[in-house]
């Protein structure tokens, strides 16, 4: 089929490939060679440029009748201020040409490719009609939408291929449409192809370049692009951006803090989700400084590419932060010392003109080696140092480079302050020793343990008798608040209350009489912790190892134990089952664990005696909706798994009471019956 784009454009052939879609299309040596000479443009002559840029003028007849942030004068409005401040004279003009099918399907599936092409021959009858449906997705259509995608993401690719190729050190593409928020399968959000996804691709393909860093600065998140590169350790995705708790574009849960990528790309994806408007310079610079470098140097990139969106920019409407010019500036320069300062910078959003175009100056004169502007002394808001101090704890799990201590906000009265785990723990002390008797337990593993854990482990009075042993592992109960004021968050303190679902276990152990070990596992915050790179589950699984080698197995009296696990406590008891199996195996006769829909830990390996073992004592609460309860491998190799209909982990112990009890009466019996042979020791 001839294109009716022009000479030459063969992106504009639909007729379809060999292979049927994206999932098909990897590109080997022979296959990347013959990519390069189809699709990529022919290196560029060497001159005394180290800049360069990329811009069309025809991607401008992507347009909307209607009045719309997203307008074609955005590139214009970039073009001539960087050329009227004589930044354009500095920089190497880098020939634009239309993204080639074989490149979009890189990254896009063939469906959406065709989907896109397609717009061509639209009609005005036909833009009308299908208003409601794009408008649903966020786009807006015109029968040059296909050649203006196309251009702005065969801009990107031209702009990041002269950078991966060395013949220039930095780039800039003064493109649109956006693409951070087209996904693999779908255009959406003012984006038809990921631009930047797809220039990634091909430069992994064509240049010896594998690991590059991807900084997504637009104020909304760029799902489409972690999307691409979500299970791709290769690379490396940060955001930041305007979350609202999901409420904010392209809402839902994936930009948020704990979305870090999955496979073998988990911890590869970090988003930095400002939970509220009015974001300032202050806090950026601060999230950079503490988030953004320290991952980025650790990772160290060999090429990287900023999605720069301006609309966090001062004075844009959509994004109603406050970034100035001198901010993206000094963002710009900081990732400039990476990758031997290799940079591409990709036009993203950015809809207010005048903010649009003054930030993208300030950054194309950093790009040409221009200083940044001198910015007073920063102090990043509360709410953003309890953001960045929330990514750092999360991203302390996979890079060793965040120092969550560092990250932690400070307080001017600090010093006069009780945090709420501080109170509950007081509360929950007091009131368990006044309603049955249970004293506190010294934990002293460690200078600091104590502090972390003081309070949280309890015994009750009989502890070292010889009934049978309850020993139960959980974390807090959940706290209830109204909102009184869903504009602030204001909250209605005297509707807010604890869920504590361990208060059934205390009191069914109590009329069983049996005695009880209770284990708080939620350590106190991490600026207690001696080791900041280890995580709440490491603490919890160090200190249920030292309660039983310390306190169960020194117990003079031979005794059942029944084990017990809620939520967080399912790893801590996961932790003693194989740190201690045979001294385990020898004293318990039940181990119960109400996991949730997490994952269900892996059960014991190696002796198969102790996998018998662990088979004809274990019962795992699960909801009916946990994947294991559909794999009847999965089944045999955890025992006896009882589904429930809940989904809420507090309910599901609510409902997974009676099956506990009498599942451990079946076991061991009442009180009178606890007697058994004395275990060797461990």
């Amino acid at each position: 089929m001839e294109s009716s784009l022009g000479n030459g454009d063969e992106a504009m052939d639909v007729d379809p490939p060999a292979v049927p879609a994206r999932a098909s299309v990897s590109l080997s040596r022979r296959s990347g060679s013959e990519l390069e000479q189809r699709a990529t443009s022919l290196p560029l002559q060497h001159t005394a440029f180290t800049v360069g840029y990329v811009y069309s003028s025809e991607m401008m007849l992507h347009s909307s009748e209607e009045d719309h942030p997203e307008q074609p004068e955005r590139v214009e409005r970039v073009y001539h201020i960087l050329q009227e401040n004589g930044c354009l004279a500095s920089m190497k003009r880098i020939p634009i040409r239309p993204a080639k099918r074989q490149e979009v399907l890189l990254v896009h599936s063939l469906a959406q490719w065709q989907s896109v092409i397609n717009l061509r021959d639209l009609t005005r009858q036909d833009i009308v009609n299908s208003a409601a449906y794009y408008d649903g997705l966020s786009l807006y259509v015109h029968p040059s939408t296909p050649r203006a995608s196309l251009l702005s993401c065969g801009g990107v690719i031209e702009a990041s291929l002269a950078v991966a190729r060395r013949e220039l050190k930095k780039t800039f593409a003064i493109v649109r449409p956006p693409g951070h928020h087209a996904e693999p399968e779908k255009s959406m959000g003012f984006c038809f192809f990921n631009n930047v996804a797809v220039a990634v691709k091909i430069v992994q393909q064509l240049t010896p370049i594998r690991k590059v860093l991807i900084l997504d600065w637009d104020v909304h998140h760029g799902n489409g692009t972690q999307r691409a590169f979500n299970d791709d350790p290769s690379v490396l995705y940060i955001s930041l951006h305007r979350y609202e708790q999901g409420l904010f574009y392209p809402c839902g849960p994936f930009g948020s803090m704990e979305s870090c990528g999955e496979g073998k790309g988990i911890g590869f994806s970090v988003n930095i989700p400002w939970p509220e408007p009015g974001m300032r310079d202050a806090d950026y610079i601060h999230a950079f400084q503490q988030i953004v470098m320290p991952i980025a140097t650790e990772f160290a990139p060999e090429l990287v590419i900023i999605s720069a969106g301006f609309d966090a920019a001062d004075g844009d409407q959509l994004g109603e932060c406050h970034v100035t010019p001198a901010g993206y500036a000094h963002m710009t320069h900081m990732l400039a010392g990476l990758a031997g300062g290799r940079v591409v910078v990709a036009l993203e959003g950015g809809y207010n003109l005048d903010a649009l175009s003054s930030s993208a100056l300030s950054v194309g004169r950093t790009l040409l080696g221009e200083a940044p502007p001198e910015m007073s002394n920063l102090v990043a808001s509360e709410i953003a140092a309890e953001t960045v101090y929330l990514v750092a704890k999360e991203q302390s799990r996979y890079w060793k480079s965040i120092n969550v201590k560092a990250c932690e906000p400070r307080d001017e009265i600090e010093s006069i302050t009780f945090t709420i785990p501080e109170l509950l723990k007081a509360h929950r002390q007091e009131y368990m020793y006044r309603e049955f008797n249970m004293l506190e337990v010294p934990v002293m593993l460690y200078p600091d343990m104590e502090d972390m854990f003081s309070s949280q482990v309890m015994c009750s009075d009989d502890f070292y008798g010889e009934k049978p042993l309850v020993i139960f592992a959980h974390e807090f109960g959940n706290i209830r608040v109204e909102i009184a004021d869903n504009i602030n968050c204001d909250l209605h303190l005297e509707h807010s209350y604890l869920v504590d679902a361990s208060k059934q276990i205390i009191q069914w152990v109590k009329q069983e009489g049996y005695a009880l070990l209770d284990i708080n596992v939620f350590p106190k915050p991490p600026r207690l912790a001696p080791d900041p790179t280890k995580t709440s589950e490491d603490y919890a699984g160090e200190l249920i190892v030292y309660l039983w080698d310390n306190y169960v197995t020194l117990s003079p009296y031979p005794r059942k134990v029944v084990l017990v696990g809620h939520g967080p406590g399912v790893q801590a008891i996961n932790r003693l089952l194989h740190e201690r199996m045979l001294g385990v195996m020898n004293r318990a006769s039940v181990i119960v664990q109400v996991v949730g829909f997490a994952r269900i830990p892996m059960v014991p390996k190696g002796d198969p005696e102790l996998t018998v073992w662990y088979r004809e004592h274990s019962l795992v609460i699960v909801p009916t909706g946990h994947s294991t309860v559909r794999d009847s491998k999965q089944l045999k190799r955890h025992g006896r798994i009882t589904p429930i209909d809940e989904e809420k982990p507090v309910k599901l112990l609510m409902r997974a009471m009676p099956i506990i009890k009498t599942h451990v009466k079946s076991m061991i019996g009442g009180a009178q019956n606890g007697r058994t042979r004395v275990p060797p020791a461990n």
